[in-house]
């Protein structure tokens, strides 16, 4: 048996898409519900956001959308190409989600929460070691549990994952599991995961016979775009590195005149002011400030 890797386009969207059961799930793994009954008990799908047309991201980026029954939204998305500007794309658009919410003239208690789940399939946190889950909410500077409640945002480094997280919960565990354990050299499952109804079933629906050939053909088209997508990146990245390391080398060497060129000046003032010269005139002649020169 040959299975696809869940994170492209194609398997992503007919998992998390098409399979209510699933995608509830696979959010109240992954959200931050610490609260008895927060868990999501049913979803209806809502429309996808068209994706903006960029040349150098427009095939890295997968959503699904959906809202349950307290009227709580949520976004799922897959990142497969890391970019600066994603965590701001994300903000605009859980912050668009959560406006639509009301007509005009409605009252603001109506609002309901929207959660933002971001799967990245990249690091952009190294600094932060092998932390991978980051949840972010507006929360007071000082007083942390004072909090403006409304938009959450998550974001997981899926290659910073380990299944040896044993301080997360079971079904965290298993769910990010089966999106970094499985893709297209996959031939069996681990049966741990195959024991979980709910993996077992998102299991099944990667294998490679339920496909057609046109799907497939879409399926290894998407996987040589992000290979370019990510070529692109990595080039755009180099050349900003190597235009930076230009610009301090000129910058270093500046610095290093203007360094050189006041060190004369400060010589040639004491040797003026040695020879009696008055401190307006050596200003004068130097254009260093009369203070300064009253220090030499």
């Amino acid at each position: 048996m040959r299975y696809l890797d869940p994170k492209a386009d194609l398997t992503f969207k007919k998992v998390f898409g098409e399979h209510p059961d699933l995608v509830m799930s696979f959010l109240n793994a992954l959200l931050p519900f610490d609260a008895p009954g927060d868990e999501i008990t049913d979803v209806e799908y809502l429309p996808s956001e068209l994706v903006p047309d960029n040349p150098l991201r427009k095939n890295s980026i997968v959503d699904v959308r959906c809202r349950d029954g307290h009227g709580r939204q949520f976004i799922v998305e897959m990142q497969m190409v890391w970019s600066p500007e994603f965590k701001q794309r994300v903000l605009f658009n859980a912050s668009k989600a959560y406006v639509r919410q009301l007509g005009g003239g409605e009252d603001y208690s109506l609002l309901q929460p929207v959660y933002s789940l971001n799967l990245v399939n990249d690091i952009f946190e190294p600094e932060l070691g092998g932390e991978y889950y980051h949840y972010y909410r507006m929360v007071h500077m000082e007083h942390t549990g004072r909090v403006i409640d409304g938009l959450h945002l998550v974001f997981v480094e899926l290659p910073k994952f380990s299944p040896q997280s044993y301080a997360d919960k079971r079904m965290t565990i298993l769910w990010l599991r089966y999106l970094t354990e499985i893709g297209d050299k996959t031939q069996t499952v681990s049966p741990d995961l195959m024991a979980e109804p709910a993996i077992r079933k998102a299991v099944g629906q990667l294998e490679e016979s339920a496909f057609t050939d046109a799907q497939l053909q879409g399926y290894e088209k998407f996987w040589d775009m992000i290979s370019v997508e990510k070529t692109l990146v990595g080039s755009a990245e180099r050349r900003g590195r190597a235009a930076g390391l230009a610009e301090g080398r000129e910058a270093g060497l500046a610095e290093g005149r203007a360094a050189g060129r006041r060190e004369g000046l400060l010589a040639t003032a004491r040797k003026l002011k040695r020879m009696g010269m008055d401190a307006a005139d050596i200003a004068e002649a130097t254009g260093l400030g009369a203070a300064e020169i009253e220090k030499l």
